[in-house]
């Protein structure tokens, strides 16, 4: 028996929430990717790891769905920092090309820095084949593996490696944005394209559900429409419904019914409502409270379905105060509360 006291102060020891596991021991493991070269607005998420990592030892470990929370095997890996160096490389270069293609258009831009561009594409090309072999590992010794970037394009491995082992599984996106985009402003494997990309390379990932999109482009919008893999629940959708008197809880049973038996959650932060998350990258008026990610994720699990794995995007802490650092850990908390709930319900 693992001695660990839930009710006293959380003790840093180097492991997510200061819980007194190992890799061998776990059953959920957090692989940190410290990325956002991509960026294009605000950076900063690439810092997220290590911020989220030192509060959470803040948090108290009840949970109102989960008995015995605290006994969740849940560990995380260490923040590299080799790929924190290569991320900060990476990221001065891509800064100064979208300051430059701000000024002279993307054409002039892409032509003037495409060495730097496609140096870009192959050192995240590289991050994703290692972490996909990492995600890969841990799969097939029977663990559920979550994601927490880093801007969203960190999952492309993780839900790689789950196509090559589930036939059939769904994703429920959280997000602001679509991320339909082709090779955004020229990444390949830009936050803006991860799930054009997915739709595009992983035939087992049967269902896209997206759900508090509100901004798209024109092009993101048709692709979305016209494709039958894809299920939008858009923010104004939403928004129409509750002020016409509809409820929130019809709305997370139909988003439920969309998903199939097995699903992913992709979590992009800046689903949330922009106080809740001030510093993210590309922040968008609208969104949820946290408490209706929590009623969404709990119609999940009740109703039967397995979470096979997740990831949580696009925090970038602030030096200034702790706000988002602080949901970026409760997110991550309840995440694994849902998944770790879910995977109880198939071992009994």
């Amino acid at each position: 028996m693992i001695d660990f006291n839930p009710n006293s102060a959380g003790i840093a020891n180097g492991n997510i929430f200061g819980f007194p596991y190992k890799e061998e021991d776990a059953d959920i493991v957090i692989i940190p990717v410290p990325w956002d070269a991509t960026a294009s607005y605000g950076k900063g998420s690439s810092l997220a790891p290590q911020a989220i990592l030192t509060v959470s030892t803040q948090l108290d470990f009840f949970h109102h769905e989960l008995d015995k929370a605290f006994e969740t095997r849940v560990y995380m890996s260490e923040v590299s920092t080799e790929w924190k160096k290569i991320n900060s490389q990476c990221s001065e270069k891509s800064t100064e090309y979208i300051r430059y293609l701000e000024q002279e258009g993307e054409e002039k831009a892409t032509g003037y820095f495409k060495q730097e561009i496609d140096n870009i594409n192959h050192t995240q090309n590289v991050l994703t084949k290692n972490l996909k072999e990492k995600c890969d590992h841990l799969l097939n010794a029977g663990k559920i593996v979550g994601i927490l970037g880093g801007e969203h394009s960190t999952a492309f491995a993780l839900i790689q490696a789950l196509n090559d082992k589930y036939e059939d599984f769904g994703i429920l996106q959280i997000d602001a944005h679509a991320d339909l985009k082709l090779a955004y402003l020229g990444f390949t494997e830009s936050h803006a394209s991860i799930m054009r990309n997915v739709l595009g390379s992983c035939p087992n990932m049967k269902k896209l559900v997206q759900v508090g999109v509100r901004q798209l482009s024109e092009e993101e919008y048709e692709f979305a429409q016209s494709s039958d893999r894809v299920s939008s629940f858009y923010d104004w959708s939403i928004k129409k419904e509750l002020l016409s008197g509809g409820n929130w809880s019809d709305i997370v049973k139909k988003i439920n019914n969309e998903l199939p038996e097995n699903v992913y959650i992709s979590f992009d932060i800046d689903g949330l409502r922009p106080y809740l998350c001030p510093n993210t990258g590309t922040p968008v008026e609208g969104g949820f409270e946290f408490d209706e990610i929590q009623l969404l994720l709990s119609e999940i699990t009740n109703s039967g379905k397995k979470i096979i794995g997740f990831d949580l995007s696009e925090v970038s802490p602030s030096t200034d105060n702790a706000i988002d650092a602080n949901f970026g850990a409760k997110a991550l908390w309840e995440l694994v509360c849902y998944t770790e709930k879910c995977r109880r319900k198939v071992s009994e």
